[in-house]
């Protein structure tokens, strides 16, 4: 009697295991968080931080934009990908603008997407809590010449996955948050010594897809002689807020 008990306790532990882990493991496909076709579009806020004067001062610039996915393509690879325009606006009252064109490649393990001659991994399977990548590992960011340096060794990692959220005006049920960096590098607020800051991350809704998008990159540099302190060429900022999608 003690032996069928003690294999029917191990029987229970193993079906326990596999609920656990089937929970952990099957949170969703790409798609889900991505749901790419033709005529799709979320309109965002965007808050651009610039540095000017010399980078001496910042300011933060407010528009409206639009990504409209336009059409189905290929990509140099001949994968099914999706041609991805976007449109600026200074206010809901001004007229769209043709501002730039992206591309994305959603496939069933991975998202990318190609944004100024850059391939960003953004998502890829599997989806949990605490599951990283090199979601720049596409980017020449550590030759000689590369302007991208900070771009190097990213840990793209899933947080707070099928959590809900207030975005701007919008209740949604289900999201997951892509921590890709939160790094700060000497002494940011003292105005005498060298400081870099690299913080990003991003946040995409079930059955939308992107909703917010939070980036950061500056490195500022301290007075030399009768030079004043000033943020180096490439600084700069943006927060897209969604604000509008159908």
């Amino acid at each position: 009697m003690k032996k069928v008990s003690f294999l029917l306790l191990i029987v229970a532990i193993g079906i326990f295991a596999a609920c656990k882990k089937s929970e952990t493991f099957s949170t969703g496909s790409i798609s889900d968080y991505a749901p790419y076709k033709v005529g799709k579009y979320i309109t965002y806020q965007l808050d651009s931080l610039k540095f000017i004067n010399f980078g001496t001062k910042d300011t933060v610039v407010t528009y409206q934009v639009k990504y409209l996915v336009d059409a189905e393509i290929s990509d140099n690879l001949g994968r099914p990908a999706y041609r991805v325009l976007r449109f600026i606006r200074k206010t809901s009252l001004d007229p769209w603008v043709p501002d730039n064109t992206f591309m994305a490649i959603s496939e069933d393990n991975t998202l990318e997407f190609v944004e100024n001659n850059l391939r960003f991994i953004k998502l890829k399977l599997p989806i949990y809590n605490g599951y990283s990548w090199k979601g720049n590992s596409y980017i020449d960011d550590d030759s000689q010449d590369s302007e991208l340096k900070y771009l190097d060794n990213w840990d793209y990692i899933y947080d707070s996955v099928n959590v809900p959220i207030t975005v701007g005006n919008f209740n949604i049920d289900s999201t997951l948050k892509v921590n890709q960096r939160d790094e700060i590098s000497g002494s940011p607020g003292n105005p005498n010594a060298f400081s870099e800051r690299n913080i990003s991350e991003e946040k995409y809704a079930k059955g939308i897809g992107l909703v917010y998008r939070r980036f950061l990159h500056s490195e500022y540099q301290p007075p030399i002689q009768n030079e004043p302190g000033r943020y180096a060429d490439g600084s700069y900022g943006i927060t897209l807020t969604m604000i509008d999608h159908n």
